[in-house]
This record gives C-alpha cells, sequence and structure tokens, in this order.
C-alpha cells in the first residue's frame, strides 16, 4: 500500500468535507436525535459507500482513456467553471445587491 498516497487522499478529502453540506447535515441530525452515534455510522457509512463508487468509477474510465486525454478534459472542465464564475457570477451578486 502507498502510505503517501493514503496520507494524502485522507488529507484532501477531510480538508474539502469539513464546511460541506454532508457535513453540515450530519450536524443538523445529531443535534435533533437521541443517537448521535447512528448518525455518524451513517454519514460515514455513505461517505464511504460514495468514496469507493467514485473510487471504482475512477478506475473503470482510467482504463478506457489515455490518462493525458483524462487530464485535458479535468483541465478543460475545471476551465470552464473558472470562466462561469468570474463571467456570470458578478451578475448575479450585483443583482442581489440591488435587492433589498
Amino acid at each position: 500500500m502507498d502510505w503517501h498516497l493514503l496520507g494524502l487522499s485522507f488529507i484532501t478529502v477531510f480538508l474539502s468535507e469539513l464546511g460541506d453540506k454532508s457535513q453540515l447535515a450530519a450536524i443538523a441530525l445529531s443535534g435533533r436525535c437521541q443517537s448521535p452515534r447512528a448518525v455518524f455510522f451513517g454519514t460515514a457509512s455513505a461517505l464511504i459507500l460514495t468514496s469507493l463508487l467514485g473510487a471504482l468509477a475512477g478506475g473503470a474510465v482510467s482504463e478506457l482513456l489515455p490518462t493525458r486525454l483524462m487530464k485535458a478534459i479535468a483541465a478543460v472542465g475545471f476551465a470552464i467553471l473558472a470562466a462561469r464564475l468570474l463571467l456570470f457570477n458578478n451578475e448575479a451578486s450585483s443583482d442581489s445587491e440591488q435587492t433589498p
């Protein structure tokens, strides 16, 4: 097992999930119920299952497409997202500032 890759994956997912909506849902659910342990095991198993599905899908796609093409697709996707945020997000924020 590649311990460096394991640690890097853990740190990346841990930091990205800290303020995520799934974390906020777990906080809200545990505040309302009598068994926070059940909420923990439910949310932990859901995160593990979605991570497993993502890893399996990524492995399957990597078998079909070359690495260079996958990197190019990811780069184009992130560039499109960045352009949309930069170009179209300002219009939405200026509209919300004008509305009282």
